[in-house]
This record gives C-alpha cells, structure tokens and sequence, in this order.
C-alpha cells in the first residue's frame, strides 16, 4: 500500500481533528468509538426506564447539550464529541450523526426521525478508496431549523436559521436562512416571510413532540 503519509509525523487521530485524510486504524479512534458505543447504549437503557434520569447519560456522551433539549433515543454517532445541541432543540428517533468532524445544532431545532448528519467524506478515485483513506467536514444547523423525517445532511453544509428542510430531502450544499428546501438534492422552493410565526409541535411532556415531517412539494 502506498504511504500517503510520508513524512508527517502526525498521528491518524491528529489528522482526523485536523481535518485532513486519515485511516480510521489509530488506538485513540477505536477507544473514542467503543466509548460513544458504550454510552449510546446505556443511555438507550436508561431512557427506557425514566427519560429525565437518563439525561446525564447523554450529556456525558455529546459534547454539549443545552438546556431543555431533548434527544430521543436510539442515537448513533461515531464519537459524540464533536456533537453540541442547542437549548430547546427536539429531536426525534433514530438519529444518525457521524461526527468525524464537528456537528453544531442550534437553539430550538426540530430533528425528524430517521434524520442523518454525515460528516465522512471519501476519495472518489478508487485506489486511495481502497486504502481506507477518508476525511471529514463539519455540519452546522443553525436556530429554529426544522429538519423533516428522513432528510440527509452531508458534509460540509451549513443550514441558516428558521429554515425548513422537507421529509427525504438530501442536502448536499448550503441553505440560506429563512427559506424552505425539499428534494434529491435539495433545492430551495420558496423564502419563509418574517411575518410567518415558525410552527412548532405542541410539548406538554419532557419526552413528547413530534418534529416529524414537513409537506413535500409536489
């Protein structure tokens, strides 16, 4: 196999942080994922029994969760780490998040089910491919986002504040704020008027809240 990494003396993890290719082969990688794994679990496990006592266990896996956010398990991330979750941010079951690289979520978000942030990235030319070389670019989602079920994020995007991502959509390049996006790959179809008030899912329980589907466009 060729050195990709002659002569840089960092280690594979360091690469990774630093958001260069890197081989996911690094002791300190397989730890941070057994840990992230350890954690999802027991934090599925413990939501089953009580959802507020199962808090803690969640905050100990992510990066930074606000206050009054709310993650309904099961939760897959690569690291957990590099996740941070804005304050009265609700997000549904089933979230995918590989956080190779950084994923910001914003103050009062809306995470359909099924939803998938995916910072990885790939060489498109087979041989580096086939030697396992991969990298990352971070995801940010600003405040008041509502993401609907089953929409996709990959690497490197940026959601502006107040905007609506539709069910399915797949966003491959940045959205602006204050507009709704639908489709593969996501397309804007309209601006969101700032004298529309952002509907919101009505909460009357600490678990409760829906945040499942925007309207397609037809």
């Amino acid at each position: 196999m060729t050195d990709h990494f002659a002569g840089d003396p960092r280690t594979n993890h360091e690469r990774m942080l630093a958001g260069d290719l890197y081989i996911a082969d690094d002791p300190d990688i397989v730890e941070a994922q057994r840990r992230a794994v350890r954690l999802a679990a027991r934090y599925l496990a413990a939501y089953t029994e009580d959802p507020d006592a199962a808090q803690p266990v969640v905050a100990e896996l992510l990066g930074g969760v606000g206050a009054g956010a709310h993650i309904r398990p099961p939760l897959y991330v690569d690291y957990g780490t590099y996740i941070t979750v804005g304050e009265d941010t609700f997000i549904n079951y089933n979230l995918t998040a590989l956080d190779v690289a950084p994923i910001t979520i914003g103050r009062d978000c809306q995470i359909g089910p099924n939803v998938q942030l995916l910072t990885p990235t790939h060489p498109v030319e087979p041989e580096p491919r086939r030697d396992k070389l991969e990298a990352a670019k971070p995801i940010t989602i600003g405040d008041n986002v509502w993401l609907g079920g089953g929409a996709i994020v990959l690497a490197g995007v940026t959601i502006g504040d107040n905007s609506v991502i539709g069910a399915g959509a797949v966003v491959t390049k940045d959205v602006p704020a204050n507009v709704v996006a639908v489709g593969n790959p996501a397309r804007v179809i309209r601006s969101i008027q700032k004298r529309e008030a952002p509907w919101r899912p009505d909460r009357t329980t600490p678990s409760g809240g829906s945040a499942s589907s925007p309207p397609r466009s037809t």
